[in-house]
């Protein structure tokens, strides 16, 4: 068995997101002054959380926003940043280089809520999924070739470290985790994430946590934490569980 963390966190703030311009996959933006300061802010946030392993997306604002993290992590300043193409924000189609509320206009036209609206050209969440699993499958092999020495021989259990509420610190249940791979993402594409954990490996929501939460798009620099369990063997490894410690933690983003 091996158990290890997973933090995934949105990328920083760009222009486009503060004009309310869809980007998905056409606008390969950079992070704004403000989207530099958040990311700075998350990488502070996290400086003593150790990370094994870290995921990227292979778009600008994605990667701006893993390298600053990991520049100020203190335990991180060798590790290599995997750039991962099926951590793309999802597509949009023709309404991408357009305003998000003429996306959601849209869907209202369509008579469907706006995360199951697919734009003409644009990816359906199913196919969002598809490259969701894909990524799971390769990042769980990297982990399984990285870490055999970590893998442990009969039972494991993980249920001691996230069975309450968090205590809202940075290293909320992965204190006494030996693997702990950061991902850094898009917002639609976290989203559907968040479905796929939830609705289809049928993750419990952990003590004190907002299930409105569970769904909703998470902010920029915004954090989800997971323990996932594999079972490991000669042939191979499979999925076991996976755990919530929490979701759309924002604490490092100051309000005022």
């Amino acid at each position: 068995m091996l158990a290890f963390g997973l933090t995934i966190v949105r990328h920083g703030e760009t222009q486009c997101n503060k004009d309310g311009i869809l980007q998905g996959q056409k606008i390969d933006s950079p992070l704004s002054e403000i989207g530099i300061r958040q990311s700075e802010a998350a990488g502070q946030y996290l400086r003593d959380v150790k990370f094994t392993n870290v995921f990227v997306s292979d778009m600008k604002r994605a990667k701006q926003t893993a390298e600053i993290i990991v520049r100020n992590n203190k335990t991180g300043h060798d590790i290599e940043l995997v750039a991962d193409r099926s951590l793309k924000e999802r597509r949009f189609g023709v309404a991408e280089g357009g305003r998000v509320i003429e996306m959601k206009n849209m869907a209202k036209a369509a008579g469907q809520p706006l995360p199951e609206f697919t734009p003409p050209e644009g990816e359906t969440m199913e196919q969002v999924k598809v490259r969701i699993k894909d990524f799971l499958k390769a990042m769980m092999q990297r982990i399984v070739n990285d870490h055999q020495d970590k893998v442990q021989h009969g039972g494991i259990s993980i249920s001691d470290e996230t069975s309450w509420a968090p205590a809202g610190l940075p290293d909320d249940g992965v204190l006494n985790v030996s693997v702990h791979v950061l991902v850094v993402g898009h917002g639609a594409y976290m989203s559907i994430m968040m479905r796929h954990f939830f609705e289809d490996l049928k993750c419990p929501m952990g003590r004190g946590l907002d299930p409105a939460q569970q769904f909703s798009i998470c902010p920029n620099t915004g954090m989800c934490r997971f323990i996932i369990t594999l079972k490991c063997s000669n042939a191979g490894f499979a999925f076991s569980d996976i755990k919530c410690v929490f979701i759309n933690r924002r604490d490092h983003i100051k309000t005022d």
